[in-house]
């Protein structure tokens, strides 16, 4: 019985993802992004506590996918200049510390990473929240009538 209402709430939970992927802007998948990879490194660390190697090595592996196929693959590098030059390099690095962290199962490696992208998530969050603002006619100087 109970296995049947988990596939469900499983579809559920899929249908809203989505749904919330569908409807998303730009920027919001990017913050869909960070999140999974996030849950993903989050999982990572639990099997690894738990000493389940496959579905350590399978939520990393998403983690992974995420950050590579995800995150770098929408780095405009022409046009972000330098910051998305610094981005590609520092997911390269995060690449690295995940790989590093399967191998040798560590979870403080899991930890630096995770703080890297939250830190990268709560920056791309203030941005987006901050709609442009049109500038302030107080700004012009004020023509003289003839």
């Amino acid at each position: 019985m109970f296995g049947s209402m988990q596939r469900g709430v499983n579809a559920y939970a899929k249908v809203g993802m989505e749904t919330s992927v569908i409807s998303a802007s730009p920027h919001k998948l990017i913050v869909l992004l960070y999140d999974g990879a996030l849950t993903a490194i989050k999982n990572a660390a639990n099997h690894m506590a738990a000493g389940h190697i496959a579905e350590k090595g399978a939520a990393i592996a998403k983690a992974l996918d995420i950050i590579n196929n995800g995150l770098r693959a929408s780095l405009d590098k022409k046009a972000g200049g330098e910051i998305a030059s610094n981005l590609d390099s520092l997911y390269v690095y995060m690449t690295e510390r995940l790989l590093t962290a399967s191998l040798q199962n560590k979870t403080a490696l899991l930890d630096e990473v995770q703080t890297l992208l939250v830190d990268l998530r709560d920056a791309w969050n203030q941005i987006g929240e901050k709609p442009l603002q049109a500038p302030s006619m107080s700004n012009y100087p004020v023509m003289a009538s003839a």
